[in-house]
């Protein structure tokens, strides 16, 4: 094979870039990967095989020289500085028309900044959000790239031959300008922290609240993944309620810690969407759980000081019926959940020129990624129906479902509440509906409020102009 002819071009040789370079292979695409590692560049041509276009080196020099003009370049290295130390060290070789990859979970605003950069010396930049883990970058991911429109095209048969795909359907799109793909990817993450913490609140209900045994919440999670709950995230808890821990024999989940661990992506997601007055309370809620979880010697004596003596009451319904509610309840929490995502998206393609289309985001969801899920036909549909739609809540199928399931929500936030539970991303799906439903809202009390202890004004409902009023 001629040197100057490898298609693609991946620097950082870890699990990701691995198995990612190891997907293009298999797909036909020439490809070549840079690590100053040289037993992974070594590792990477043993495990491809005898005959793959694959080739691993440790010489920058080598790396660039050997890739086909335009050059397409990805990055698989933590997300930061060291993304700007690569960059730093390849634009000397790199030529006007060149293409540079970013493949992490960088910030938004660190994309946007580098992609300004590099236009100055005619390279173009894109952030690519990948969602799939190992197996997904091995077998199929689903990526989320952002930049030039007219540079994707060098990109697209690469990244459709790779990506994962769902009734023929590859899981990548270009999906918009600048830092479109970091910024979507962010909001994946935000919907992952809010779907998982749901998970982990009706596992708790269901439990400690209705008294379900191991074998019941297993076959639980597992029967849900053959109806409309069917997701990943759904999938892999029947799986990992079912593990068991080889060095006690009782179920693994019992003997792992309760302290959750973050990378900081669902927390960028409720920042910016402060920033952007967006509320997206049940990915907050997320995040609020995962701090306080932290705090574990606080909570054991706490749980000594403030003992929990309800839960020793017997629920009124049988497990079955209960359990049929709180199907129902996860279904409409998770909705609101991605509602609220989606509608974070829409208001930033806005603030940020993205262009985004959100009917092709929840295409490239449906496979690949972690939040993969069932429901997204149904989202993709209602975005194409109304490419403009504000929000999910707004489409006549989607909020009709939501409306005939909200009484057995209800029904069940009251029993995590009479039960001492804490179900906060439960009653923030919940008053997210409700408040987004409701015509008038009690906040003209603020407003009054503001006014009087701050002259802020305030609007009328009965003529236009701004107000104020002397109270005292």
């Amino acid at each position: 094979m001629n040197d100057l002819q490898y298609e693609f071009g991946m620097v950082g040789l870890g699990v990701m870039g691995r198995n990612l370079m190891l997907n293009i292979a298999d797909n036909d695409f020439s490809v070549i990967g840079l690590d100053l590692d040289g037993a992974k560049a070594a590792a990477v041509e043993i495990e491809a095989g005898p005959g793959k276009p694959v080739r691993g080196t440790t010489s920058t020099e080598e790396f660039i020289q050997s890739l086909r003009k335009p050059r397409a370049i990805m990055l698989l290295v933590p997300a930061g500085p060291p993304v700007d130390a690569v960059i730093k060290s390849l634009l000397p070789l790199l030529e006007p028309g060149d293409i540079v990859i970013d493949g992490g979970n960088s910030y938004f605003p660190d994309t946007e900044r580098r992609v300004l950069e590099l236009e100055e010396k005619e390279i173009h930049f894109f952030g690519m959000g990948i969602s799939g883990g190992e197996q997904g970058a091995r077998f199929g991911p689903s990526m989320m790239p952002g930049g030039n429109r007219e540079a994707y095209e060098r990109l697209r048969p690469v990244f459709e031959a790779v990506a994962a795909k769902v009734n023929g359907e590859p899981c990548v799109t270009f999906l918009g300008n600048g830092s479109a793909g970091n910024f979507v990817k962010m909001v994946h993450n935000g919907i992952e922290y809010g779907i998982m913490q749901l998970i982990a609140e009706t596992y708790d209900v269901l439990r400690r609240g209705a008294g379900l045994s191991d074998d019941e919440l297993q076959a639980t999670f597992q029967a849900w993944n053959d109806t409309e709950l069917q997701s990943y995230l759904i999938e892999i808890t029947g799986e990992i309620l079912q593990k068991q821990d080889e060095e006690t024999g009782q179920r693994l989940v019992h003997v792992i810690s309760d302290r959750a661990r973050s990378k900081g992506t669902g927390k960028w997601t409720s920042q910016n969407a402060m920033d952007l007055q967006v509320p997206v309370p049940t990915i907050d809620m997320a995040v609020l759980m995962r701090d306080i979880s932290k705090f574990k010697e606080e909570r054991v004596e706490a749980a000594n000081l403030l003992p929990n003596n309800r839960l020793q009451e017997a629920i009124s319904t049988d497990h079955q019926e209960f359990i049929a509610k709180m199907r129902n309840a996860f279904y409409f929490a998770m909705i609101s959940t991605y509602a609220q995502g989606m509608a974070q998206l829409k208001v930033a393609s806005e603030t940020y020129k993205y262009e985004l289309q959100l009917q092709d985001v929840a295409k490239i969801w449906r496979g690949g990624c972690i939040i993969r899920a069932a429901c997204l036909t149904d989202i993709r549909s209602a975005y194409e129906q109304n490419p403009s739609l504000p929000n999910l809540l707004l489409d006549s199928k989607i909020g009709g479902d939501l409306l005939d399931r909200q009484d057995d929500i209800r029904i069940i936030v009251k029993v995590a509440i009479d039960k001492g539970i804490a179900v906060p991303a439960f009653m923030s799906a919940l008053a997210y509906f409700d408040a987004y439903r409701t015509e008038t809202l009690p906040t003209n009390i603020i407003q009054a409020q503001r006014d009087y202890f701050g002259a802020h004004t305030y609007e009328r409902t009965d003529k236009e102009g701004i107000f104020h009023t002397i109270w005292n």
